[in-house]
């Protein structure tokens, strides 16, 4: 096997390297993160992009085993942001000049649902003058579906893999034909055809995962030629079948650096995509999503949903700023990022450059 030097000096990215890549520790595992902080600096820049978080609604027809808003969670207050609530949002994020928003939810289905996000895409578009980009992430839907949300004007869709081993995919979902992992991959192969900047990730950490499904996520990143990532940290919610650790789960230290090390290897393994920062890393280290930073993220998803309804869409424990409202966020993350040897793209969409060699080719 050859020694880290060498896989990072030689890009030897096999899925043996890759699970060396995932062992690092020490000068090893520091290496591997300055590595990789050096190639984003040289391929997308210190620029870190904004995608205002707007969560509209914690209810869900799915039932994963994981999440804190699945269905069978009787104890979840369900709420819908109302559609001035979703727009102010919006226009919030315009005038901080973010760039860009997100509006996550739990997935639905039904043609309310779909023509809600059609008309909610429609304004945003409208009232910003075209200037905010938006990402969708609002699960499962069919090709007419997908078609209809980019027709009125969103153009980045993320749907998380959660693991690229169908065995593993099938421990975290329930078997009930609703949550099969040839859907999902079927989902984000219509969402690449169709022209959305495809955006997919993982779970770290999760119960049953090896270092060799972690390995094998990586590169069906590559193989899947995505164009962004978001990953982080599992992370046990006291409400679900996965409430308690499993007694061989990882510490969560364990499972941060790991995270960061996942970031790295895919920073070097894929120099232009997006890669985010997330909210999860923040929950166990206050300083996580700038060390993801430092280690080749530059995609930081501040949440601007109304601080009373936060809480309510808690996929995990501890989930971090829930009491602040937008406003102390954004002063927040400029002066963290700084720390961080980072400027914020502000008024820009901080497109996949990845997506964009792919288009002009």
């Amino acid at each position: 096997m050859p020694a880290i030097n060498e896989i990072l000096d030689q890009k030897l990215f096999s899925k043996e390297n890759l699970v060396t890549l995932l062992k690092a520790e020490g000068v090893d595992g520091l290496l591997l993160l300055q590595k990789a902080g050096e190639l984003k600096q040289q391929t997308v820049g210190n620029k870190v992009y904004f995608r205002g978080l707007i969560e509209l609604s914690n209810v869900c027809e799915k039932d994963c085993l994981y999440c804190g808003i699945r269905r069978s969670n009787k104890k979840v207050q369900r709420y819908n942001l109302t559609d001035e609530e979703v727009l102010e949002a919006a226009r919030f994020a315009y005038r901080e000049r973010y760039g860009s928003i997100v509006i996550q939810s739990g997935e639905v289905t039904n043609e309310t649902f779909v023509a809600r996000i059609e008309r909610l895409t429609t304004e945003i578009k409208q009232l910003s003058d075209n200037k905010l980009g938006i990402t969708l992430s609002l699960g499962e839907q069919t090709d007419e579906v997908y078609r209809r949300w980019f027709r009125a004007g969103a153009h980045r869709y993320l749907l998380r893999i959660e693991s690229s081993n169908p065995e593993l995919y099938r421990k975290l979902h329930p078997d009930d034909g609703l949550h099969t992992y040839e859907q999902r991959l079927e989902a984000l192969t219509l969402l690449k055809k169709i022209g959305y900047q495809t955006g997919t990730g993982v779970m770290i950490g999760t119960p049953f995962q090896t270092l060799e499904d972690l390995a094998s996520d990586l590169l069906f990143f590559k193989d899947f030629d995505i164009d962004m990532v978001g990953m982080g940290p599992f992370i046990e919610h006291d409400d679900t079948p996965f409430n308690t650790p499993q007694t061989d789960a990882l510490p969560l230290s364990a499972r941060f650096n790991l995270s960061l090390k996942m970031v790295a290897i895919l920073r070097l393994m894929m120099p232009d995509i997006n890669i985010a920062a997330t909210t999860a890393l923040q929950a166990i280290d206050p300083l996580g999503r700038e060390k993801a930073v430092k280690a080749g993220a530059n995609i930081i998803m501040p949440n601007i949903t109304p601080a009373s309804y936060r809480n309510d869409y808690r996929l995990y424990n501890n989930k971090p700023c829930t009491d602040e409202e937008p406003e102390q966020c954004s002063g927040c993350l400029d002066a963290r990022l700084a720390l961080a040897d980072s400027e914020i793209g502000y008024g820009e969409w901080g497109d996949s450059k990845h997506f964009r060699k792919k288009d002009k080719g």
